[in-house]
Formats: C-alpha cells, structure tokens, sequence
C-alpha cells in the first residue's frame, strides 16, 4: 500500500514501495458454528499494529492503531497532544514499517522538541484507557483555552449525519471492528472522515486530516462525529485542535461535561435515530439555566 501524500502540509512524507506499510484489512479463515446456514468460511479482520510516535529521533508513544492515514495520524497527534502548538512546527514525517510494527519519525521544531523531553512521558497502549504510562495526575488533565462558539447543530444536522456515517465507514463495515470520526458541515453533510481500531486514534487522524488540507480553518461551521462514547480525553482533543462541537453516538463522562463546559465547546451525547441529548452549549458556559 502506498501512502497518500498529495496535500500535505506542512510536513513531507516519504515511505519506501519497496517497504510499505501493510493494508488495514485481512483475510483469515473461520469455522462458524450453528445459526447460519452456509456460512463462508473467510472473513475479514482488522489490523492492529503497534505505531511508534518518534520525535527528532526519540520515541516517544507506542499506539495500537490501524495501519493506514499515518501521516495523519502524525500531525493529529502531535497537535491533540500539545506537542505542537501549530501544524508548520513539523517539518517531515517519515513512515518506517519494520517487522515489529511502523514507526512514524518525525521533525518537529526545537522548541517543541525541549518541551516534550521535559514531560518524561511513555503513554504506551492508550487505544484503551488513554492513560497507560502517564507520570502524574498533573499531566492527565490538561488547560484548555476556550474554543471560538460555534452555534449548536440543528437536530436535523445531527440526524443527517449520524444517519450517514456508517456510508463512510468501510473497514467497519467489513470487519466490525473499527471506530469512525467524522466532520460534517452545518448541515449535516460529512465531508471527511478517518477509521481506526483506536477511538482516539481514529479522532486524531480526522484531526489531522484536516488541518493539513485546511489549516487554521479545519474546524470552521461544523461539527465533530464520533462513533464511541464521548470520554474527556475526545473532549481535550476536540478543543486542542479549535473544534467547538462534538457529537459522540455514546454517552459522554461527567468529566467530559466539564471539561466541555469550561472550554465553550457544544457537547451531544447518545446520538441515536430520532434522538440526542445535549450536555454542553457554548452559549451557556456558566450552565446556570437548564440546557
């Protein structure tokens, strides 16, 4: 599989033909017993391979992710992460895949490289808790800005995406096993989506995605869909990269209320067909009144 690079900004991409990154499905045989009758005997599967984060040539997190958009991945993890402050402070990504997983490398600027060092953290495994590794309780949570309001999705904007989402989601489609992260515009409309084993893997590279084709207007009129639940760390990630609306098809954390309440951000939880609960507004920020 050849990596897409064309549009990408600001970094440059390289990754070798003749060593390219692995597809993000297989083929494995099953057996499948009782309740289907004539049952294939193939099915198709996700991968899920270690991804190494290297900075200026020194690892710095190992993911469980799905082996495609990794340059994607790239930047939306650095931005999500506060390893960088703006897209041009990485300058190129490279994309090693080796035996034992893909490392992505990575130049950022010298100052966000100094930064990093100082937090000595080793964040290995967080497709699952987000959290594995982390030094202290001061780095779980970090101070967020307040996000630009943006105004709340009309409840048929919400319904119109969530009823489209699973069109742009194909490796869920095939395999059951990934998670999908969507921008949809005012209207309901997805214009872009990324999938992933990982949540918040899938989430940062939509992140990325789109700061690399739109900069500082990735996150304007619009709003971010997600097929999980809404825990805080998709919240801090959401307002990181300026996306004022989340909308998660699952149920959000009280931390994630919070944190959504104090950063300005619109937060819609428990998107379902004909029904979604709103659990933060920016135009209530203080939540003094009912929602």
């Amino acid at each position: 599989m050849r990596l897409h690079t064309s549009n990408l900004e600001p970094a440059a991409v390289a990754d070798s033909p003749a060593n390219a990154s692995p597809p993000p499905v297989s083929d494995t045989w099953v057996n499948v017993r009782g309740g289907i009758e004539g049952a294939p005997s193939q099915d198709v599967v996700a991968e899920e391979i270690p991804v190494a984060m290297v900075y200026n040539g020194v690892s710095h997190a190992v993911m469980m992710a799905s082996p495609c958009d990794l340059e994607d991945f790239a930047l939306g993890f650095s931005m999500s992460e506060g390893i960088l402050q703006r897209p041009d402070q990485l300058f190129s990504v490279e994309i090693q895949p080796g035996e034992d997983g893909i490392e992505i490398d990575m130049h950022i600027a010298g100052d966000c490289f100094a930064r990093l060092r100082e937090q000595r953290r080793n964040m290995t495994g967080r497709t699952g808790c987000g959290l594995c590794g982390t030094e202290s309780l001061a780095h779980v949570v970090r101070a967020l800005g307040e996000v630009a309001p943006q105004p709340m999705p009309s409840d048929e904007a919400v319904q119109a995406a969530l009823q489209s989402l699973k069109k742009h989601q194909p490796m869920q489609l095939d395999t059951g096993a990934t998670h999908g992260a969507a921008w949809c515009n005012a209207e309901g409309e997805i214009v872009q989506a990324r999938e992933d084993v990982g949540r918040h893997n899938a989430l940062d590279k939509l992140i990325g995605a789109r700061l690399r084709e739109f900069g500082d207007r990735a996150f304007i009129d619009g709003f971010a869909l997600i097929s999980s639940r809404a825990s805080f760390e998709m919240v801090q990630k959401s307002a990181s990269a300026g996306a004022g609306t989340l909308v998660a098809v699952s149920a959000p954390t009280a931390l994630a209320i919070r944190e959504a309440r104090k950063s300005g951000m619109n937060l819609i939880g428990f998107a379902r067909p004909g029904r979604h609960v709103i659990y933060a507004r920016s135009d209530n920020r203080a939540q003094e009144k009912p929602l």
